[in-house]
């Protein structure tokens, strides 16, 4: 698809530039008449009509035929081809993996939850990852040549102009992106998964006309991804976001950055974890403790459910961690002043039991002239806001509009 103009996006053509404007605004707002298109881009109606017929001839976009209305002419409506590409976007948490693949227009067409990913070795991790990339490539419902992109989220410090991770897979110092190209043999793109996180609700979930956004995402760690004015925020080199590595106690916990006394060491699904089991060691009764005869086998995901069976232990602790985090919430309320902020990823699937106390520290220790201005949201994508957020960064990415 769009060779054309993808030769153009090179070359630094104007033309690709409008191009890129009106596949954006077809990604934002849907399929609409060419004389809509002009005036919300400021286009002259000769200039809509070139540059859509191009992307016509390129197979980026389609004649959809007629609108239907009430009474007089009747206008035809242009949209994306969703067939002209497919993307794939990999979503890695602590011991599993999320796949799946979108249509040229957004839409999730496959998808492959929980595959495990429990290699710890990074050389060992990168080979399984790619097979489970090939794996999943030979079973989807779509032919391997329409695949046009593969994005891949990645936890820690992420450098998608380089290609570098810098947290995981650093075994080599050839960019990761170009090894994963080798191996799969299909352009690849990397980024920060909480940032994936946040695109994604941007896109497809939660976000309606807000454009200032902060996303938390409280999965094992506690990762933060910036949308100012409609963009994401990266920062100089793709570093921007590490919320739980703010310095905010003094307990001496190890955090796994190598340094004390990060949030993240209270509140995110890895201090749960640890405070749940030290409660159990302590003597401390659970559902889990008749459920699981090792306590090896209890995970994070295990104390959620129980949660939401009502267990005292995992509430009470699921709750201190939602005040913690709400206290420093409402430090970057302060700081952004957003119109939305959206909690998201595991300890999210929690709902009210981290989300009240959340609410709360953030109306106590945030200020209330500023806090009016930020709406409080639970992922509408949940547990798919990783993969689908790679997914559609790999087409933003591989169009240009990133």
């Amino acid at each position: 698809m769009g060779l054309k103009f993808l030769e153009e996006i090179k070359q630094g053509i104007r033309s690709a530039s409008l191009k890129k404007n009106i596949i954006c605004y077809y990604i934002n707002n849907g399929d609409d008449t060419l004389a809509d298109l002009g005036k919300e881009l400021n286009f002259s109606v000769p200039t809509v009509t070139k540059m859509v017929g191009e992307l016509i001839e390129d197979g980026i976009v389609m004649d959809f035929g007629k609108m239907e209305t009430p009474g007089g002419r009747r206008p035809n409506i242009y949209g994306l081809n969703q067939s002209s590409g497919y993307f794939i976007g990999v979503d890695i948490s602590q011991k599993r993996v999320h796949i799946g693949l979108i249509n040229f227009k957004g839409d999730l067409i496959d998808e492959q939850m929980d595959i495990s990913f429990e290699e710890a070795h990074p050389h060992e991790r990168f080979e399984r990852l790619c097979e489970i990339i090939e794996d999943f490539m030979s079973h989807t419902v779509v032919p391997r040549d329409k695949i046009l992109s593969i994005g891949i989220n990645i936890s820690g410090r992420v450098n998608p102009q380089t290609g570098h991770s810098y947290s995981f897979f650093y075994f080599d110092e050839r960019p990761l992106t170009e090894m994963f190209e080798e191996k799969l043999g299909i352009d690849v793109s990397i980024d920060n998964d909480s940032r994936a996180m946040a695109y994604g609700e941007y896109i497809k979930g939660r976000v309606q006309a807000e454009k200032n956004i902060i996303y938390v995402n409280v999965g094992w760690g506690l990762g933060l991804g910036v949308i100012v004015n409609g963009q994401l925020y990266y920062g100089k080199s793709g570093f921007s976001g590490e919320f739980g590595h703010i310095t905010a106690f003094e307990n001496e916990i190890l955090c796994h950055c190598g340094k004390k006394g990060c949030l993240e060491t209270e509140a995110s699904g890895s201090a749960l974890y640890r405070k749940f089991l030290e409660k159990l060691h302590n003597g401390q009764s659970s559902l889990l403790t008749q459920q699981k005869e090792n306590e090896d086998e209890i995970t994070l995901n295990d104390i959620i459910d129980v949660a939401l069976q009502e267990d005292i232990l995992a509430i009470e602790l699921i709750e201190e961690v939602g005040n913690t985090l709400g206290k420093h919430v409402a430090g970057l309320i302060n700081l952004f002043n957003p119109e939305l902020v959206i909690i998201g990823g595991t300890l999210a699937n929690a709902g009210d039991y981290l989300i009240l106390p959340l609410r709360s520290a953030i109306k106590k220790y945030s200020l209330n002239l500023v806090n009016k201005d930020s709406s409080i949201k639970v992922s509408k994508l949940g547990d798919k806001a990783g993969l689908l957020g790679a997914s559609l960064l790999a087409r933003s990415k591989f169009i240009g509009l990133i």
